[in-house]
C-alpha cells in the first residue's frame, strides 16, 4: 500500500514537472512573439502603415471607377429606349405625308401644300432636336451597303448602280453616339441576271479572238 502511495506521488510529481516545462514553453514562445513585435522600428511601422493607406486609396477609387461606370451605363441606357421609341413620331410623320399625299381629293391643291409643309417643319425640328442630343440619321442612298448601319429589305434591278448600292430608302435608319439605334430598312441594286450573262458571254468571245 505504501508503495502504492509512493507510486502515485512519483507520478503526480513527474505530471507537475511536465506541466511546469509546458507552461514555461509556452511563456517563452509569448515572450519571444511580443519581443519580435516590440523589435519593429518606427520608420518600419510608417512604412507598414503608408502600404496600408495605399491599398485603401486603390481600392476606394476602383470603386469610384466601377460606380461612375455603371451609372454611365445607366444613363445611356435609359436614353437609348427612349430615343428608340421617339423614333415612332418621325415615322408617324412619314406615314402621314404619304396619306396626304396619296389623297386623291387633296392632289393639287393648296391645303396639301401648306400641310405638307408643316409637316417638314416638324420633321426637321425633330431631326434638330435629336442631333443636340447625339441621335443621327444614317446616310444611305447611293451608299453600298453596310451590314452594320443597314438592313436590305428587297433588291432593285438598276443597271446604272453597282450591285449591293442602296437606291432606296423604306426606314431611315439612326445612331445614338457610337451606338446603333436602328438600321436604315433599304432596296439594294442588282444587275439583271440575263444582261450580265450576256455581258460575260461577250467578255468571254471577246477574249477567244
Amino acid at each position: 500500500m505504501e508503495k502504492e502511495e509512493n507510486l502515485d506521488k512519483k507520478v503526480n510529481s513527474e505530471n507537475n514537472e511536465e506541466n511546469i516545462d509546458a507552461d514555461k514553453s509556452f511563456k517563452s514562445e509569448v515572450d519571444a512573439q511580443k519581443k519580435e513585435v516590440k523589435e519593429i522600428t518606427p520608420e518600419e511601422k510608417i512604412i507598414e502603415l503608408e502600404d496600408k493607406l495605399a491599398r485603401t486609396f486603390a481600392e476606394m477609387e476602383n470603386q469610384r471607377r466601377r460606380f461612375e461606370k455603371e451609372k454611365e451605363d445607366a444613363f445611356e441606357y435609359g436614353g437609348f429606349n427612349f430615343a428608340r421609341e421617339a423614333l415612332n413620331l418621325i415615322d408617324n410623320l412619314e406615314r402621314s405625308k404619304q396619306v396626304l399625299e396619296n389623297d386623291e381629293k387633296l392632289k393639287g391643291t393648296e391645303a396639301l401644300k401648306k400641310a405638307l409643309e408643316h409637316l417638314e417643319i416638324i420633321k426637321k425640328d425633330l431631326i434638330s432636336i435629336f442631333e443636340k442630343n447625339n441621335i443621327k440619321p444614317i446616310e444611305s442612298l447611293n451608299k453600298k451597303l453596310d451590314p452594320n448601319f443597314h438592313q436590305a429589305m428587297m433588291e432593285i434591278i438598276d443597271e446604272t448602280k453597282e450591285t449591293g448600292t442602296i437606291v432606296q430608302e423604306i426606314q431611315k435608319g439612326f445612331t445614338i453616339k457610337d451606338r446603333l439605334l436602328r438600321p436604315s430598312l433599304v432596296g439594294v441594286s442588282k444587275k439583271n441576271t440575263k444582261n450580265e450573262e450576256k455581258t460575260q458571254e461577250n467578255k468571254d468571245n471577246f477574249k477567244d479572238k
